[in-house]
């Protein structure tokens, strides 16, 4: 028998999964069938031609291609079809994730190099440019967006625009920014973009995808070192009738609909970024004062997520968080190994007013009585 659910006990400030709509949470108690041309055709079909219009102006250039999993999948996918066995990946690494994007790489026997930054700085365009010339063996280049391991925006112009003067294949994991900062792919050169439907979207998780140039999607062909995981099968199959290759998450397709409706309600990507933006800066100010310092620098600071140092050698982060939660917030612990930091995200159904009560709820946690 159904029982209602009440309502969150607390807010999630966290990456990703994070805070939904009520809408997007009443979207899924309805069951779909993944045969049926309600669904594929009405839904999938239309989902894939809302994230090709978020992400570019070049509509007919490009193709959304929705895979099963986490972000982490659709990485792999496009990792492992994308690079042929003769072709060579340099990956821009400074963070969990770009890390991860090696890892992949080893895992599948492809061939790989890598540019290594410390975690709280960003790579710089002309030494990819000068790591290009000196290894022409390279074909593609990969690339976290915001690397959320610290909340770092890494220069993304930049560093497309040496990648493809180079004339090489960019794949960039736009995991937490796509939708939430604004930016055009074509514009940009960006060959593979991936991302996930619980990020700024405001869905939920349970799937990724890739939005990728209709040509290099041809390229693809026969390069896949997985089943499930091969992206030209899965575009060939899906471009039919938007039938999935294997059972497709249904509730979780229909719950990123009906955030995609809202995203358009919002007033669009550029609607979203200024709230993740006032979020971000609300938050920021307010740690500050509260004694918390951010660990990037404010250049390179994203709106996404922002990474705090520990204030003094008492701080019991394990508590902190327990205390934080109790009052109606989840946090996030750091990630990183220079410096002992956690994390509050400012993406999700989170506005201007929560975060003022965040800092009202950290201030009475620290006992600082004179917060206002």
């Amino acid at each position: 028998m159904y029982e209602h659910v009440p309502e969150n006990p607390y807010l999630l400030l966290t990456p990703g999964p994070l805070s939904t709509s009520a809408g997007v949470r009443d979207a899924m108690l309805r069951d779909w069938c993944t045969w049926d041309s309600d669904y594929n055709q009405g839904v999938v079909q239309r989902i894939r031609r809302q994230l090709v219009a978020l992400a570019t102006n070049q509509v007919d250039d490009y193709s959304a291609v929705l895979l099963q999993g986490s972000g982490t999948f659709s990485v792999e996918a496009t990792i492992g079809s994308a690079v042929p066995r003769e072709g060579r990946l340099l990956v821009i690494e400074n963070g969990a994730y770009g890390a991860r994007m090696l890892q992949i790489a080893e895992v599948l026997g492809i061939s790989a190099c890598v540019y290594r930054v410390p975690e709280s700085e960003v790579p710089d365009a002309r030494r990819v440019c000068q790591l290009l010339a000196d290894d022409p063996h390279i074909t593609h280049v990969a690339l976290v967006h915001c690397e959320t391991t610290t909340g770092i925006l890494n220069p993304l112009a930049a560093l497309a625009e040496v990648v493809k003067a180079a004339g090489k294949v960019l794949i960039v994991d736009a995991m937490s920014t796509f939708a939430g900062i604004r930016f055009d792919a074509g514009e940009l050169g960006i060959d593979y973009l991936v991302s996930s439907a619980n990020k700024c979207i405001q869905g939920v998780p349970g799937f990724a995808f890739v939005i990728a140039r209709r040509a290099e999607l041809q390229n693809c062909q026969h390069h896949a070192r997985s089943l499930s995981l091969d992206l030209y099968a899965q575009w060939q199959d899906m471009d039919k009738d938007g039938k999935w290759r294997f059972t497709s998450p249904t509730h979780v397709v229909r719950a990123c609909a009906q955030a995609l409706d809202e995203l358009a309600a919002e007033g669009g990507v550029a609607a979203r970024q200024a709230r993740y933006t006032e979020n971000q800066r609300r938050l920021a100010e307010g740690m500050e004062r509260l004694g918390f310092i951010p660990l990037i620098d404010r250049r390179w600071q994203s709106p996404i997520i922002t990474a705090f140092l520990y204030p003094d050698d008492r701080f019991d982060f394990a508590e902190f968080y327990e205390q934080v939660k109790a009052r109606g917030f989840v946090l996030y612990p750091g990630k990183i190994s220079q410096a002992q930091t956690f994390r509050i995200g400012n993406i999700g159904e989170v506005y201007a007013t929560d975060i003022d009560r965040l800092l009202l709820v950290i201030a009475e946690v620290r006992g600082a009585e004179n917060f206002a």
